[in-house]
């Protein structure tokens, strides 16, 4: 953001089927990454280092104890039975963020991997293991990895030139979707979540980002940046974007949102429990 520049966040969510927006809210200041709650009550999401909860009801929102976790970012998603979100805070140390489990209601930061950076994105539908994108030295690129959700070893599932990046479960726990400039341009891929058959989904003029699939299975929502706009491993803010929607079967995608927005409006799974709505966030910059 322009250091002279003021940005409103909007959290909306739409009907995936008519296409209809709806403001739930408004800040003044940065708010990312909607997650909805199993019990569709609820959303979470980031602001200046902290998570709140955003109640659908009253619109009000209320901060969550992240105890000394008050550097999380927008990767951020909840454990299937909603007890638990897996967050990735930034350390003091030496800037990399790391991920961990902090109790829904709030209370002590667990840390599952010990190694930085790595960004959250996905949790099992059996509850067993995350999901995240990941930099080690031995490879100095982004990968895709797994780890037990009660700690453990990770796992290692792509190895490819370039980044990869945004892996979630499909709600039947057989795939990890995720996408990957591996062919010259960010497109959404899918795995099978021991990361065998690796296939591209999408061939599309855009870079495609942060594929979420709905929980009846049926569809997949992702951001697009217009080709040009970005380089295809960069999601920034403060661009033209489209959220999409293509079925998980593969096929055409077709646009449902328009909206100035990017880094920050989806970066998370933000279906709602019916796989009907989805929330976002989208941006205005005033001078």
């Amino acid at each position: 953001m322009g250091t002279s520049r003021q940005v409103t966040s909007i959290l909306e969510m739409v009907d995936v089927h008519n296409g209809e927006r709806t403001q739930l809210a408004r800040f003044d200041g940065l708010i990312e990454a909607p997650n909805w709650t199993s019990d569709g009550k609820r959303l979470i999401y980031n602001r200046s280092g902290r998570l709140y909860s955003f109640d659908l009801v009253s619109r009000e929102s209320a901060p969550i104890d992240t105890g000394f976790a008050t550097r999380c970012n927008n990767d951020h998603v909840l454990s299937p039975d909603n007890s638990l979100i897996g967050i990735s805070h930034k350390s003091e140390e030496d800037g990399l963020p790391r991920v961990y489990t902090v109790p829904i209601d709030g209370g002590k930061p667990t840390l599952l991997t010990p190694l930085g950076p790595s960004y959250l994105h996905g949790w099992s539908p059996d509850g067993r293991e995350l999901a995240y994108c990941a930099r080690r030295k031995h490879s100095g690129q982004f990968d895709i990895y797994t780890i037990p959700a009660d700690g453990g070893v990770e796992r290692q599932l792509t190895d490819c030139p370039g980044k990869d990046d945004g892996p979630e479960y499909s709600p039947d726990g057989k795939y990890i979707w995720f996408n990957s400039e591996r062919s010259g341009t960010m497109q959404i891929w899918r795995m099978r979540a021991d990361g065998g058959e690796q296939t591209q989904m999408t061939f599309e003029e855009s870079n495609n980002w942060f594929p979420h699939v709905s929980p009846d299975g049926h569809l997949v929502a992702y951001i697009a940046y217009r080709l040009g706009d970005v380089a295809p491993g960069d999601h920034p803010a403060n661009k033209h974007v489209e959220i999409r929607l293509m079925s998980s079967k593969e096929g055409a995608s077709r646009t449902l949102v328009r909206l100035f927005g990017g880094q920050g409006t989806i970066n998370v799974n933000s279906w709602a429990p019916d796989s009907v709505r989805l929330s976002f966030v989208s941006y205005l910059l005033q001078e």
